[in-house]
């Protein structure tokens, strides 16, 4: 059974993948341009999302939307298994979102140009006034119910456990006054992990925990809040991905 799906990712779902991609950065590049980017710039990504999920055959089960609220802007901070956490984020947590990405995305050809489009945060923080740049420009995105989806870790896992959480996703929550959503991500590792070549048929859940509220600005508040949404992520994991074990490389990104 495995290798007739080796065969049908290889040289049915693959190709459309691609195909799919590539329509997907043209229409949210195109769309974004010149109409609505808030619109542009997370439908299109949702159901390409959805379509490669479905056509790699991959179940998905989500819970907890009911513990958002429509109207408001959230920072969703998630734990990051692989690629597909972005596929599993983007076409299931059914809320208007940017996210905030390392800025080496953006010279990727085509989806780099679609997610500036789109209004993506690439975070640059080569100093502080890039970094207070970013927050500025985070605080006009983040409105009428458009949120932030952050991986805090700042890099995928080599073994499908959690690695530290940085502050930055809680810094910038704090500066915005906004709540925190933890999200938990199981079987993304199991489908594609970082060391990867192929997907493997596996299913997927991701869930949407209560949300943590702004509580102050202090940098106490700040470590709190970080800490309570990394217990809760790691609440929602598989028993065999529970603990902690630190990515060799996040400190390249920190």
């Amino acid at each position: 059974m495995r290798i007739i799906y080796i065969c049908y990712v290889i040289l049915i779902a693959i190709p459309l993948l691609l195909l799919a991609t590539i329509i997907t950065a043209l229409t949210t590049t195109f769309g974004s341009v010149v109409g609505n980017a808030k619109y542009w710039g997370y439908i299109p990504g949702k159901y390409w999302a959805k379509f490669i999920c479905s056509i790699l055959l991959l179940p998905v089960k989500v819970t907890g939307r009911e513990n958002l609220d429509k109207n408001r802007s959230y920072v969703f901070v998630a734990n990051h298994q692989g690629a597909f956490d972005i596929f599993l984020i983007y076409g299931y947590i059914h809320r208007n979102f940017r996210w905030m990405m390392k800025k080496s995305l953006r010279h990727i050809p085509l989806v780099g140009k679609a997610c500036e489009s789109a209004g993506h945060i690439f975070v640059d923080r080569s100093g502080p006034k890039k970094i207070k740049r970013t927050i500025a420009e985070a605080g006009e995105i983040l409105v009428h119910g458009v949120s932030l989806v952050v991986f805090p870790e700042g890099a995928r896992t080599f073994t499908g456990h959690m690695g530290y959480f940085k502050r930055g996703a809680f810094q910038l929550a704090s500066d915005l006054k906004l709540d925190i959503v933890p999200l938990t991500i199981n079987g993304s590792f199991n489908v594609l992990p970082r060391t990867g070549l192929l997907p493997k048929w596996h299913r997927m859940s991701l869930t949407i925990h209560k949300p943590i509220p702004h509580q102050g600005q202090t940098p106490k508040d700040i470590k709190s809040a970080l800490n309570e949404a990394y217990s809760i992520v790691e609440s929602g994991l598989v028993e065999e991905y529970k603990g902690m074990v630190i990515n060799e490389d996040q400190e390249v990104f920190d």
